[in-house]
């Protein structure tokens, strides 16, 4: 199944610099089992100034650009959506026979 964690996912960070941080996941890097999550790991990029971008942009105006950096699956934990508690992944089939995932603290189904 790859990664248990998909984008508009709720994540705690349960280690690192950010630990104890919550967010939602922006994207997915399954091959290399990374994940950007809103408001976690902002790095500061020093971009140049690129006018073709939309004009008021911050690509287009250059200077030092924070933004979120990807960061290992493991260090995240899903939120339950019942106890709203860090919770892990478990798969499950359903009624209709195809794999859906389900929070471990609360066995609710997850999507």
């Amino acid at each position: 199944m790859g990664l248990r964690i998909r984008r508009d996912d709720t994540v705690v960070v349960i280690s690192g610099k950010d630990r104890g941080k919550t967010g939602t996941v922006v994207s997915v890097d399954p091959a290399n089992e990374r994940i950007v999550v809103e408001g976690v790991n902002l790095v500061k990029r020093h971009q140049r100034p690129n006018p073709a971008a939309t004009p008021g942009s911050p690509a287009s105006q250059g200077g030092v650009v924070e933004k979120e950096g990807p960061i290992h699956v493991s260090n995240v934990m899903l939120l339950d959506p019942k106890t709203n508690q860090p919770t892990r992944v478990g798969v499950t089939r359903g009624e209709d026979g195809r794999a859906v995932r389900v929070a471990r603290r609360s066995g609710q189904q997850i999507d």
